[in-house]
């Protein structure tokens, strides 16, 4: 871990909070406490609409909010706060003409797979247009963590996704980042792509910031970022967070 970071770069499910639940009050105490030191950015494959769920509502109202930098649907958007609201920095949408292909390839790659068929239970949505990102989750986007361990223990079904995936739209980029998920953006989207462009935002180099994650391991869905040079720091859930954003806060 770098000693003194400029700036610190958070994944959210798993490392800020549990996968789809809503940060803890005390988590947002920490967050809000950083951002009186320095910049802070949160990137996820999670839609802008779930950090207005999951992380917002956590942060107290002196916040802020104008340090902190959000980048949904793994760095396809990002998002600063001026002026007392949200704007969009830059998005990576899909044309109409481009989601109709990749929605027709997201067909044909789950019949090759075998996922096409619906199971008996799901939660919410399995196919999800983010607007800069395509998402297929296997048991709807807000399945519980334990029945997704389940579902697809060893990563077996959403690589064979991948893969299928792969083959058909060579001109997008494809990520199994969840644990029953795969995300479609456009070709060379990824978190290490959001550092980049954090970079040109702040001036800050990649080199003084620090990136926590906690599948920051080969195959993880944060280990593309180790190629810009960003330090990183592995965590194994929020509580670990807590504790390393303490000590940040007393360095």
């Amino acid at each position: 871990m770098v000693a003194h970071p400029k700036l610190v770069v958070f994944d959210l499910d798993g490392t800020l909070a549990e996968s789809k639940q809503r940060i803890p009050a005390q988590m947002g105490e920490r967050l809000a406490a950083l951002l009186q030191k320095m910049p802070v950015a949160i990137m996820s494959g999670a839609g802008f609409p779930q950090f207005e769920r999951q992380v917002f509502p956590a942060l107290p109202l002196e916040a802020k909010l104008d340090r902190l930098y959000i980048f949904p649907d793994n760095a396809a958007q990002c998002f600063i706060y001026r002026q007392g609201t949200w704007h969009a920095q830059y998005d990576n949408a899909f044309t109409l003409v481009e989601r109709e292909h990749i929605l027709k390839a997201l067909d044909e790659a789950l019949n090759e797979t075998g996922l096409h068929d619906v199971p008996v239970r799901v939660w919410g949505q399995r196919v999800e247009d983010r607007g800069a990102e395509i998402v297929f989750s296997g048991l709807g986007q807000e399945a519980p963590p334990e029945e997704k361990r389940k579902w697809d223990p060893d990563g077996t079904k959403k690589n064979a996704l991948r893969t299928a995936l792969a083959k058909r739209l060579p001109e997008f980029s494809e990520g199994a980042n969840g644990s029953t998920s795969v995300d479609i953006t456009r070709k060379g989207i990824n978190k290490a792509y959001g550092v980049q462009r954090l970079t040109e935002l702040t001036q800050i180099s990649p080199a003084q910031m620090l990136y926590v994650g906690d599948a920051l391991e080969e195959g993880g869905n944060d280990a593309v970022v180790i190629g810009t040079g960003i330090p990183t720091h592995t965590v194994f859930g929020p509580e670990e967070t807590a504790g390393l954003i303490d000590e940040l806060l007393r360095s």
